[in-house]
């Protein structure tokens, strides 16, 4: 099956993810989609201080919306609200310092959150590779607390905080890399198998899907 698997993502790749799945792709693309204004609307992006998560940020703020910038490193998310603050010309981007392996700390979070802002659209972003396993306070292997189970606990605290506003969006960014494994439910922390950081991330973001809250999925 991993042979399969492998042959399979391998096939996808030359076909989607090479300069000619790039132009072929790009025969649908329409510019003008983009060309959107969010003022009055507010955002979470978790991971929101580097990589995709701090691009999404800034163009929503470009755009007039409201961010909420949810990272662990103090510094480093400070340095990333500066930035989008400076290029956007945009004030309403809030920083929210949380370890989402910590599901204590999610919720804490979110209780917080909810008696001073609203939220419109929630962006999971954040993810973490660690290559040798790990575990967190809570004796969660660290890979699967970040990636799957905080994905899920901050969903599902801050539905009742969408379900408040016009249009609520949940969008999960996931990764290609999970087709190169199966999701194996029976061993969702890597306990019974050998240790490979980078296909535990392939399943985390295998996993991350289907244990969203039903219904609520986008």
């Amino acid at each position: 099956m991993l042979l399969y698997r492998s042959a399979a993502w391998f096939a996808k790749g030359l076909r989607e993810y090479t300069k000619s799945g790039y132009e072929s792709a790009s025969k649908d693309f329409v510019p003008d989609d983009l060309e959107v204004q969010v003022p009055g609307r507010a955002f979470m992006v978790t991971g929101g201080n580097s990589g995709i998560g701090k691009a999404t940020a800034m163009e929503i703020a470009k755009r007039g919306g409201t961010v909420h910038l949810v990272c662990r490193d103090h510094s480093r998310a400070e340095g990333a609200r500066a930035e989008i603050i400076r290029e956007s010309g945009n004030q309403n981007i809030f920083l929210h310092i949380v370890d989402l392996s910590v599901p204590k700390s999610i919720w804490k979070f979110v209780e917080n959150f909810k008696q001073e802002h609203t939220l419109n659209v929630l962006i999971n972003n954040a993810g973490c590779m660690v290559n040798k396993r790990e575990l967190t306070e809570d004796g969660l292997e660290k890979n699967f607390a970040t990636n799957t189970l905080g994905v899920y606990v901050l969903t599902t605290a801050l539905i009742p905080v969408l379900e408040k506003e016009h249009d609520p969006r949940v969008i999960t960014v996931s990764s290609g890399g999970m087709l190169v494994q199966k999701l194996n439910i029976d061993d969702l922390q890597s306990e019974r198998t050998a240790f490979d950081g980078t296909m535990v991330y392939a399943q985390n973001k295998a996993g991350s899907l289907p244990l969203a809250p039903p219904g609520k999925r986008q």
